[in-house]
């Protein structure tokens, strides 16, 4: 016993040297790899026509967000106020600039605390909007809950930890 001990501390207790710098740059590129395309295909959904459709969001901006709203004026978004023109506008901005910010490491707690934030209002609208089963925790299957949380517990290692050394924020100096 005393040798498989010395063996795990002396194999695996130097992995515990390199958290500081391997879990939050680990972090970011789990959610480059698993995350970052979804947001951004998810956030282009949402873009109006032409150039300058990143100032009105389109119909599906409006139905993704305000389901029952959209539901409510027969799917016509001209029908909506400025006020779901604000959170449309902000909303597809942000699936936007948080996840980039995440993926260069800029203001990346900042970024990640915004995306716990995106993910929970995101699951909200998902359930009490479109129907969907949250779930439970302790369940024999994975549910929206699970996977929502496990998604939060990924943005924050990065709220707790910061970027890594392989980030904007380590150039700029930003804790």
């Amino acid at each position: 016993m005393t040798a498989l001990i010395s063996l795990h501390n002396n194999t695996l207790g130097r992995l515990e040297l390199t958290s500081d710098w391997l879990t939050p740059t680990l972090a970011r590129v789990v959610f480059a790899a698993t995350m970052l395309v979804y947001y951004w295909n998810s956030a282009m959904t949402k873009l109006g026509n032409g150039f300058f459709g990143f100032l009105f969001p389109s119909d599906g901006a409006y139905v993704q967000i305000f389901p029952k709203a959209m539901e409510a004026v027969s799917y016509d978004s001209s029908q909506l106020g400025i006020i779901h023109w604000a959170i449309a506008l902000a909303g597809t901005w942000a699936e936007f600039l948080l996840p980039a910010m995440i993926v260069v490491g800029l203001l990346s707690r900042f970024a990640a605390l915004g995306m716990i934030a995106f993910v929970w209002v995101q699951t909200i609208v998902d359930v009490t909007g479109h129907g969907a089963a949250l779930g439970s925790y302790f369940s024999n299957a994975t549910t929206l809950l699970d996977d929502r949380t496990i998604w939060s517990f990924l943005f924050l290692v990065i709220v707790i930890n910061g970027a890594g050394p392989l980030s904007l924020d380590r150039i700029l100096k930003i804790k």
